[in-house]
């Protein structure tokens, strides 16, 4: 998965609307997606979402990344995963990268009553409402992604959304700020176009995940199953040739991928698929120089939940027609929930979270060893 990896055209994914999570019809389509693709569109107009709240989100996040050092290090991120990491702080793919992401992030924890459980930097301290109505929002639109995705495998509506109820105690979900520099900023001095990328490729740890992008600022690649990185358009195609930011939509889809814990629970059914933020091959040409700014949501289940196997037959089908032992996605702690060994406990959501942190932190790692 290095950088000579062959680059393919750009992926088509579908863009759905989740406006009425009680329409099985939806959740066959969303089901279909993420066992295809692991990827899909959302579309803006079905969710809480409106464009200001967006476009507030990216302006604290920029207004941040801005804000001089000595006012984030107050904040650096801690084993709770939680606060500001800096440039290369991250190693999504140490086996193929020389040195650490490309990039800055500051991750936000789960808020209680709207307030942070954790310190904010003082650029962000004032807008913690705000910050917290987003995440909130982002809470409120993976409820319905999860509760369709139980109706497409036609277990009970709430078995997901039930478990990962922040009322009922604790999660890993987490509101993230990403900051990409431009190849010409000087936090790129030491970029090599042979290696180097932005964000390396990995899978995500938890359940599901929202990406917000801007437009004009690509850099998101996944992996298919031939082998190849194909691009992640910022801005889909419609079935008319459109782009999605036209009059009548409020920004473009958010982008939605499964995650390690989704793919687990269903026995590599849902597919948690590799993927990458790279510099756009315009930058690396020279044509053009453009910082990338995102923000994600990571969605996790309660802390406590046992990653046990969901009571589905669809699932079943699926591990029958592959057969025992063989599950398509082997997740760092080995296999799916559907070949659990006897008298083996199952691992909780904290406990899977805890391993993939530590191996992405070297903080975290030196921690595990002392």
């Amino acid at each position: 998965m290095s950088e000579q990896t062959p680059v393919g055209p750009a992926i088509k994914l579908p863009i759905l609307d989740i406006s009425n999570p009680d329409d099985s019809a939806v959740g066959k389509t969303l089901l279909e997606a993420a066992t295809k693709y692991g990827f899909l569109y959302v579309d803006s107009k079905g969710t809480d979402f409106t464009a200001e709240d967006v476009q507030r989100a990216f302006e604290l996040s920029k207004a941040f990344f801005a804000s001089p050092a000595e006012d984030k290090e107050p904040c650096r991120i801690q084993s709770n995963n939680r606060g500001w990491s800096g440039m290369h702080s991250e190693t999504l793919d140490p086996e193929h990268q020389r040195t650490g992401d490309f990039k800055e992030a500051f991750n936000f924890g789960e808020f209680a009553s709207g307030k942070a459980q954790q310190p904010l930097p003082k650029v962000l301290s004032p807008h913690e409402d705000e910050i917290g109505h987003f995440a909130d929002l982002c809470t409120k639109t993976c409820s319905r992604i999860l509760k369709l995705l139980a109706l497409g495998l036609d277990i009970p509506p709430e078995f997901f959304t039930a478990r990962h109820d922040p009322c009922q105690g604790p999660t890993g979900c987490t509101l993230r700020y990403l900051y990409y520099p431009s190849i010409s900023a000087p936090a790129t001095a030491s970029y090599d176009h042979t290696v180097d990328v932005r964000a390396g490729a990995h899978s995500d740890y938890g359940s599901i995940t929202l990406l917000f992008q801007r437009p004009g600022q690509p850099g998101l690649e996944i992996l298919t199953p031939d082998g190849t990185w194909a691009p992640v358009p910022v801005e889909p195609e419609r079935g008319n040739g459109r782009e999605s930011v036209q009059p009548g939509f409020a920004f473009p889809p958010i982008l939605v991928n499964i995650g390690d814990l989704l793919s687990y629970w269903t026995d590599g059914l849902l597919k948690s698929t590799v993927h990458r933020v790279v510099f756009p091959l315009s930058e690396r040409t020279g044509k053009s120089s453009q910082d990338r700014y995102s923000i994600v949501f990571f969605c996790h289940p309660l802390d406590s939940t046992e990653l046990v196997p969901v009571p589905s037959e669809v699932v079943r089908r699926y591990r029958e027609g592959k057969g025992a032992g063989s599950a398509e996605e082997k997740v760092g702690f080995g296999g799916g929930a559907g070949n659990l060994e006897p008298g083996k406990r199952a691992l909780t959501a904290a406990e899977h979270l805890a391993l993939r942190l530590n191996a992405t932190y070297d903080f975290r790692q030196a921690a595990s060893v002392a």
